[in-house]
């Protein structure tokens, strides 16, 4: 996720603990979660060493400089209060650029790779923010979606806002975060997490017939990469293997992700014309056969 990271710091790993405090050790901490907090440190003019994702004395400094102003306990260690009021901090000046709403119809645009979302206004991109997506044991849905419903303080964890999207298996959204310093990283059950104060900019934007985009390669963003699949499967691979069914005339059900009846039939029939032996999955032959 961060090659020029890990070439500086073999040692260490890439954010694979959202929770984990950053601090001055040896070897260096480094990943995308110190690399946010340098970004967020600089944009509010308390770090001006270099941007490269280690935790060096430069930016333990500026830890304990942010610290003192917020009046915190200046021990250079960015713990979770340190890094949720980073956080915060950097939103906030971010937020007080008084961005009037968009003009025209809102979507929103999310990007499973680059963990961005973006705020569409009639097409065009009009802001965008980093972002929490689902962990590869549990990704987030990719797909075009829509608003399901809205609703405020919805619930422990979902910070301050929700916005739920149409999704067939599962109760997927964009939300807030009581776990700020997640931001920027594969770190959820599947849902969008955004901070606080930016999922409240953005959520009087978003109305009903707001389209949801979600982008990524739904076979390779999850584990296994192209994964057998057999009947009651679901997620946004089984439904790009539906359409693809579909396309050439084995199934005509839903195409909603979910492995019923219908697509255990297309896939049975599927199998047997292309001369291999019987069995009802999805597996490296039918993704040969059917394109993929």
């Amino acid at each position: 996720m961060l090659p020029t990271v890990a070439a500086q710091c073999s040692a260490c790993e890439a954010l694979t603990d959202p929770g984990r405090d950053l601090a001055l050790i040896t070897p260096n901490i480094c990943g995308s979660d110190v690399l946010r907090l340098q970004k967020e440190l600089a944009q509010m003019d308390f770090y001006n060493g270099k941007i490269d994702g280690v935790f060096g004395p430069k930016t333990e400094q500026a830890v304990i400089s942010f610290q003192r102003a917020k009046g915190l306990t200046p021990d250079g260690v960015a713990g979770l209060t340190t890094q949720e009021t980073v956080a915060n901090s950097a939103s906030s000046m971010t937020a007080k650029n008084e961005v009037p709403p968009p003009a025209g119809k809102v979507d929103l645009l999310i990007d499973t790779r680059s963990r961005v979302l973006t705020v569409l206004d009639n097409g065009e991109p009009y802001r965008k923010y980093a972002v929490a997506v689902g962990k590869r044991k549990t990704p987030t849905p990719i797909g075009n979606w829509q608003v399901q419903r809205k609703a405020l303080n919805w619930g422990t964890g979902f910070g301050t806002r929700w916005i739920g999207i149409t999704v067939p298996w599962g109760l997927y959204g964009v939300h807030g975060t009581n776990k700020p310093n997640s931001i920027g990283s594969y770190a959820s059950h599947g849902c969008i997490r955004m901070n606080n104060i930016n999922v409240e900019e953005i959520y009087p934007w978003v109305q009903a017939d707001s389209r949801i985009i979600i982008i990524g390669n739904p076979f390779t963003y999850r584990a296994p990469n192209f994964r057998m699949m057999r009947h009651n499967e679901r997620g946004s691979d089984v439904m790009e293997i539906q359409r693809l069914l579909q396309r050439y005339g084995y199934y005509d059900g839903p195409i909603d992700g979910i492995w019923g009846g219908g697509m255990e039939k297309g896939v049975i029939q599927f199998r047997k014309d292309k001369g291999m032996r019987y069995d009802n999955a999805v597996d490296n032959e039918v993704y040969k056969a059917i394109g993929i």
